[in-house]
């Protein structure tokens, strides 16, 4: 079976995605379309609006076929550890096909800045610095837009395999905070918090209404008395953790009474939003580097919802023995799984109890089969 691949965080799942989707199926002849999404903490590094489950069953009701987890610790990094890790698990799904979004649309510069040694990581701000590709996109504009960055980190970590990427162009604007026909995702949390309408932008209203969404601002409090009550040895020890940001955190922490006012103290020049807002969620869910180096290697994918297609590529994918599937929590390697839940602990901390245990116990169940 030909099996394309799509990188996805679904935070939530909109009509955007259904657009990348269809358009997805009309440049690919593959058989089966497999997402590999984000769990309960997303890149951007805060915790999705909604769980993995209802995310996934929603994509599954709507193109894909079968959705794979995207583990904490590689969902939670920069471009470069996030694009590792969504190929690594696409390859180890066997796809042949990789479909992402960009802004700009033009995947000759994309690939021509992929060739460069350049960090993805760091793109932005090398750009900033004078560096520049002749032909490149971003030499025109001057800088570079989340998806693109993305694009250019999947880009090298496809070169040099048989796999096809497919790029999509975005129809609306990453950034734009605004309902539009097709919106954004931070649109639609925007809205959520403003309790505007969103049934017209994703599948998932009738869902988001009746969820406690975890916003950060919740988390606030815990992480404020963590910061105030750690050493500074213990704080270095965590995932991520360096060039002396724990210092940073911990002064701004002790003067700032809420979350939007910390973010905003302690994003910099050097330090991004997106930056502290993975670095404080590592130091919450207390991963430390000796955590992330314990794993082993990363050779299975959990699949967290398929449907009738998703099935048979699954039973297909079973006769080939080098290739570790995991249906339930059980089968997830062991320090692999741990990590997971006690993720999971952490996201579902600030909810109602009773939602905090369908949480739980969805993480230790099967993947759901939508029919």
């Amino acid at each position: 079976m030909r099996v394309c691949g799509i990188v996805a965080e679904y935070n939530p799942f909109h009509t955007g995605h259904i657009h990348q989707i269809c358009e997805t199926k009309k440049q690919c002849d593959a058989d089966v379309y497999i997402a590999v999404m984000s769990g309960n903490f997303v890149q951007r590094g805060e915790p999705a609006v909604i769980d993995k489950w209802h995310r996934a069953t929603a994509a599954c009701r709507h193109g894909i076929d079968a959705v794979i987890e995207l583990p904490y610790v590689y969902a939670v990094q920069g471009a470069s550890g996030f694009a590792h890790g969504a190929v690594t698990f696409l390859k180890n799904a066997g796809i042949q096909y990789l479909s992402f979004g960009s802004e700009c649309g033009n995947l000759e510069n994309l690939k021509e800045i992929a060739d460069t040694p350049i960090n993805p990581d760091h793109i932005k701000e090398r750009l900033s610095a004078g560096m520049s590709y002749p032909k490149a996109y971003s030499l025109l504009t001057g800088s570079m837009m989340p998806n693109d960055i993305l694009a250019t980190a999947y880009l090298k970590e496809i070169k040099d395999t048989s796999i096809t990427p497919i790029l999509i162009r975005r129809t609306g604007n990453y950034l734009d905070d605004t309902l539009q026909q097709v919106p954004s995702a931070l649109a639609i949390r925007k809205a959520l918090k403003e309790n505007r309408d969103i049934r017209e932008a994703t599948p998932l209203a009738e869902e988001l209404s009746a969820y406690d969404i975890p916003w950060m601002e919740k988390y606030y409090p815990y992480l404020r008395t963590l910061l105030l009550t750690s050493s500074k040895e213990h704080l270095e020890k965590m995932f991520l953790i360096n060039e002396g940001i724990e210092n940073h955190l911990v002064k701004h922490a002790a003067e700032c009474s809420d979350w939007n006012s910390f973010l905003s103290a302690c994003t910099t020049g050097r330090y991004t939003a997106s930056r502290i807002r993975r670095s404080v969620l590592h130091i919450m869910n207390q991963v430390t580097k000796e955590d992330v180096r314990g794993l082993s290697e990363p050779d299975f994918f959990r699949v967290l919802a398929f449907n009738d297609t998703g099935r048979k590529w699954l039973h297909a994918c079973r006769k080939n023995e080098n290739m570790h599937i995991c249906s339930k929590f059980s089968a997830v390697p062991y320090l692999w799984r741990t990590m997971e839940y006690r993720t999971t602990l952490l996201y579902a901390s600030v909810m109602p109890e009773a939602q905090r245990q369908e949480v739980l116990q969805k993480e230790i169940e099967g993947a759901v089969y939508v029919r």
